[in-house]
């Protein structure tokens, strides 16, 4: 090479200029030019200049010396599909860094095993948001499994494994959390295992808000032709004609399968354990023939609160005439947004109806009903047309009767109602 410092300094100059607005095709021509005219030396040279590896910069010379000799090559052929690899491609065959999957086979496994210890909030494994960053996943990746890929690369194993950005939601109590939260969610987390690793149902339950029936705007949007909005009423007050909508939900977590009962009437106890026994004449009995239990998870408060006697003595109606022994397990107070019906049926029901004014009973039914994810999820929806009464309370007597054990590491949020006849 030209022991000339000012050959060097022009160089790096025009390189540092130019390199950044070439494609890889062009940087390594660029690159074989270089090489070739400052002669021995000039590859370190450029390897500490530029950063690129030498054999790209021995290709770059062996792709300008092909040119140079074949310089017929280089001529646009008629025939617009027989143009030389020249001019179309970047790269050669093959070439170019291999897919990060196919270079770490176990790559997604690794992320979960980072992710699984530190996750926001629940310890229920099904539902997470981490708190790490994306560079900082892929930091710990190099340095504890020695996985060199980019935060982009993480960004798009999280899209594969399930995980999205999250909005803030309304999740955390205000002052301190309840002393047996963490111990009540492991016992729900424990209990689910059991009863999945025997193969029986296990459901999350909860009520949806209620909605309007009528041509009333729905939040979110839909494609329509531009300028072509659709119209809906002026207005969000019910019209008594038509009236609301409870959704009630049953998230079967053994099938990835939803049930919705949709009620025309009041959202009540009864109304709640007619839901879970509507899904077991339609979904459970014949999902699971032969098993003689149920476990359900749900929220604390609501129509099926774990403070309500109604709830209680109608399950045990329920379970007089199935022959279940039903096994109820509450979630904390505060907790209620990490009920798996939330995240793995509602929010996919909202978003499958999203900017659709629910005109009518059948409309809802059928948003409803063709609500499917990628990962499988299918729903039922039924409508109850039954009349809730509101304002029953539960007798002495009615109490009494109740075939019911309470265990759990809070007995008022854990107790299994068994048959009493």
């Amino acid at each position: 090479m030209i022991g000339n410092d000012d050959v060097k300094e022009f160089a790096k100059s025009v390189l540092e200029s130019l390199l950044p607005i070439l494609n890889e095709k062009q940087k390594r021509l660029t690159l074989g030019i270089f090489s070739s005219a400052l002669g021995r030396g000039g590859k370190y040279f450029l390897e500490q200049t530029t950063g690129a590896a030498r054999n790209t910069i021995t290709h770059g010379e062996e792709e300008v010396d092909k040119i140079l000799t074949h310089n017929e090559m280089l001529t646009e052929k008629n025939d617009e599909n027989d143009k030389d690899v020249f001019e179309t491609r970047q790269r050669h065959p093959g070439a170019g860094r291999k897919p990060a999957r196919e270079k770490y086979p176990d790559l997604y496994e690794k992320i979960e095993i980072i992710i699984s210890r530190k996750t926001y909030g629940n310890p229920e494994e099904i539902i997470r948001w981490t708190t790490l960053s994306l560079r900082d996943i892929a930091a710990e990746l190099e340095e504890r499994f020695e996985i060199k890929v980019s935060y982009s690369t993480v960004s798009r194993a999280f899209e594969k494994l399930g995980y999205s950005k999250q909005q803030n939601q309304k999740m955390l109590q205000v002052g301190s959390q309840h002393p047996d939260r963490d111990a009540q969610f492991n016992y729900i987390n424990e209990t689910s295992a059991e009863y999945l690793n025997a193969g029986e149902p296990v459901i999350s339950i909860d009520t949806k808000k209620k909605e309007n029936i009528g041509n009333f705007k729905n939040n979110g949007s839909e494609y329509r032709k531009e300028k072509e909005p659709r119209q809906v009423l002026d207005h969000d007050f019910p019209l008594p004609e038509l009236g609301k909508v409870a959704p009630y939900g049953i998230y079967l977590i053994n099938e990835n399968l939803g049930f919705v009962n949709l009620g025309t009437s009041h959202d009540t106890p009864e109304f709640a354990a007619e839901s879970v026994r509507r899904w077991w004449y339609c979904v459970g009995i014949n999902t699971f023939p032969n098993t003689r239990r149920i476990y359900i998870t749900c929220d604390n408060g609501g129509s099926n609160g774990s403070r309500i006697w109604l709830w209680k003595i109608y399950l045990q109606e329920l379970s007089n005439e199935t022959g279940l022994e039903i096994h109820v397990s509450h979630y904390p107070p505060g907790t209620s947004k990490w009920n798996k019906v939330e995240h793995r049926l509602f929010c996919y029901i909202s978003k499958n109806w999203e900017g659709q004014p629910l005109i009518d009973i059948e409309t809802v039914v059928n948003l409803i009903g063709s609500t499917k994810t990628e990962t499988g999820l299918k729903v039922i929806c039924k409508v109850d047309e039954n009349i809730y009464e509101t304002g029953k309370k539960a007798t002495d007597k009615q109490k009494e009767l109740l075939n019911i054990e309470y265990l759990g590491p809070n007995e008022k949020w854990n107790y299994i109602i068994k048959p009493s006849v």
